[in-house]
C-alpha cells in the first residue's frame, strides 16, 4: 500500500476541515483549503467531489458556501479515507478483504508470500483504522498551540494579503512522521493519542 498524492491531499484537507470545525468555522471554501496547503484548486475540487460522494463532506453552494465534514471527525477512521480514495490496503490482491483477487500461486493456503503480505495488510489496517480524523486534528492543534503558531481557519481571511498572512508564522519544514520512529507517540513527543 502506498498513499497516493490524491490520498495525501484528501487526508490533509479533511484534517483542515476538522480544524476549521474546532475553531468555530462552519464552512470553508475550496480556495481556502487549497491555499492553506498549497494544493492545486482544480485537483482539490475533484478530490472534494469524491469525499462528498463517499459521505465524508457536505457542500453548500453560493457566495458564502463551502465545505464541512458530513459527520463528526471521531466517526471517520483514517483507513476509511484511504480506502475511499486509494482503494484496498492490501499489498497483493489475495489478502485484500475488500477487493480479493486470486493470486497465481498453485497453493494459496500454504503460500508463504501470502502469509507475509497478510501480516503487512493487517498491520496497516490496524493502525489506519485505530486512528480517527479527530485524533489527528487534536494532535495537530496541540502541537500548533504548543509552538505558539496561529490556528488555521480561526478567522476568515480575505483581501490581497490573504495568502501571505495565512502562512505567516508557520514552520518552513513542519515535523513529519518517519519510518525510523515506527509509532505515532514517538514522533509526537509529549502528545500521545
Amino acid at each position: 500500500m502506498k498513499l497516493s498524492r490524491k490520498g495525501e491531499y484528501a487526508i490533509r484537507t479533511l484534517i483542515n476541515l476538522g480544524i476549521a470545525k474546532e475553531v468555530g468555522r462552519s464552512l470553508v471554501q475550496v480556495s481556502e483549503l487549497a491555499d492553506s496547503e498549497q494544493l492545486p484548486v482544480k485537483f482539490l475540487e475533484q478530490i472534494m467531489q469524491e469525499l462528498k460522494d463517499g459521505g465524508l463532506v457536505l457542500s453548500v453552494r453560493g457566495k458564502f458556501g463551502g465545505y464541512r465534514l458530513a459527520k463528526p471527525a471521531r466517526e471517520i477512521p483514517i483507513g476509511q479515507v484511504v480506502r475511499l480514495i486509494d482503494g484496498p490496503l492490501a499489498p497483493i490482491g489475495c489478502v485484500s478483504q475488500t477487493a480479493y483477487e486470486p493470486c497465481t500461486c498453485p497453493d494459496e493456503a500454504h503460500c508463504g508470500l501470502r502469509m507475509l503480505m497478510l501480516d503487512v495488510r493487517n498491520a496497516i489496517a490496524n493502525i489506519l483504522d485505530r486512528y480517527t480524523l479527530s485524533d489527528v486534528v487534536e494532535i495537530t492543534l496541540r502541537k500548533l498551540r504548543r509552538d505558539g503558531l496561529p490556528l488555521p481557519f480561526s478567522q476568515p481571511i480575505s483581501g490581497p494579503n490573504a495568502r501571505a498572512s495565512r502562512f505567516q508564522g508557520r514552520r518552513a519544514n513542519p515535523p513529519r512522521f518517519t519510518e525510523a520512529d515506527g509509532v505515532i507517540h514517538q514522533i509526537l513527543g509529549d502528545y500521545t493519542i
